[in-house]
């Protein structure tokens, strides 16, 4: 049965476990209404409390629950991907997920405590990730040439010297090389599966977009030799802990195969998806917090964890990318979700897995393991036919 909060409770359980201003119309962003979750507890609201018709919002609810993933590790993950390189769950929990309004709990279905894979979901960790060392000066703009900061060889050709890190952000750094044993041109089905493809000439850095998992690998490892450590490291230090998430979620990267020493100490660099394995394992109230504070633009109960502007310059699209910014994808021209707001914007996985933000109705929706196809649609729709006329 669809799990919907009538009454005011606080529910403790145990925790598992960024953009271009001008696109969006001034404080269309949602600021804090001053409720932000405590670790450990999680207010939940009556819909109606929250200007949200119950019985709508039963039949989103519904509607998801009939609407779930059909992801298997054993008969999909190498088939679509190729061959593996990092550790995999052995089963899944079914779909799931929370509906927040205004930072409250107005819906929950399905185990939302189960750490699972969210495949390139981890790319928009990867962004926020990034904005820290900005924040901290270790690096100092995205325009700045990447071989500027790191000198390990990945950077040394003519080609990837001209590379920025906003080219890395918005996946148009068109880098050539070889991570941790994946070619950059994704050649070679027993490599990348079905999703291998042609070849082709390889463009000026900041010219052309490529959805790349070796690329943002190459991405990831730069800015853990920037920070001196790993990148899970500096994402529980300075943004999960502070929002409350849990201890128990997990960032992979391949094991041994992308294990490389760092300040003389072997680390671990994680990478941004589970398309060969590993990524970012994690269950559905984390990621409802991290979507609450991207939804604050990067504001947790008044501490500003990521740059405002970040988020502003991270939700605006390049001129290259299919509605994308610096690694979320948008829906500025309506395509993505028709039945969203164009200001929405969402964190993406294979496998069905979203993190949907509308800073216009503020709602975050997080839908753990969802049916391709237009399912998501589908939900945003029942989600937003819930409001009441204010």
């Amino acid at each position: 049965m669809p799990h919907l909060f009538y009454r005011r409770s606080f529910l403790a359980f145990p925790l598992a476990f960024s953009l271009g201003a001008g696109l969006l119309a001034p404080g269309l962003f949602a600021q804090s209404k001053g409720y932000f979750p405590p670790a450990g507890a999680w207010e939940h609201k009556a819909p109606a409390d929250m200007g949200m018709d119950a019985a709508k919002l039963k039949e989103a609810i519904a509607w998801a629950e009939s609407h779930g993933s059909q992801w298997d590790f054993a008969r999909d993950q190498v088939r679509v991907f190729g061959k593996i390189l990092g550790p995999l769950p052995v089963r899944r929990a079914a779909t799931n997920g929370i509906i927040l309004r205004r930072g409250h709990i107005v819906a929950e279905f399905g185990d939302t405590r189960t750490n699972d894979p969210v495949y390139s979901i981890a790319k928009s960790f990867v962004s926020t990730t990034a904005s820290v060392a900005f924040a901290k000066g270790l690096t100092k703009s995205v325009d700045d040439k990447v071989a500027a900061y790191i000198h390990d060889g990945g950077y040394d050709s003519a080609h990837n010297a001209k590379i920025t890190w906003k080219n890395h952000l918005r996946q148009e750094s068109e880098w050539e090389g070889v991570m941790w044993g994946k070619n950059a041109n994704f050649l070679g089905v027993e490599e990348f599966g079905e999703g291998r493809m042609p070849p082709r000439d390889i463009r000026e850095p900041g010219s052309h977009y490529e959805y790349n998992d070796a690329r943002l690998n190459r991405f990831s490892l730069s800015l853990a030799r920037v920070f001196g450590k790993g990148l899970p490291e500096v994402l529980k230090e300075s943004i999960m802990d502070p929002i409350g998430a849990s201890h128990e979620w997990t960032w992979h990267g391949y094991g041994a195969k992308s294990t490389t020493e760092i300040n003389g100490k072997p680390v671990e660099s994680v990478s941004g998806g589970t398309r060969w394995g590993g990524g970012l394992w994690i269950n559905s109230q984390d990621l409802a917090r991290f979507g609450l504070l991207i939804l604050n633009k990067g504001n947790w109960n008044g501490k500003q964890l990521v740059s405002r502007k970040w988020i502003e310059d991270a939700t605006t699209p390049s001129a290259h990318g299919p509605d994308y910014g610096y690694l979320w994808w948008l829906n500025t021209t309506g395509q993505h979700w028709p039945s969203g707001p164009k200001s929405s914007f969402a964190a993406i996985g294979a496998g069905g897995n979203i993190i949907w933000i509308d800073p216009e109705h503020d709602i975050v929706l997080v839908w753990h393991w969802h049916a391709s196809g237009d399912s998501v649609d589908g939900m945003i729709q029942r989600i937003l036919a819930s409001l009441k006329a204010s």
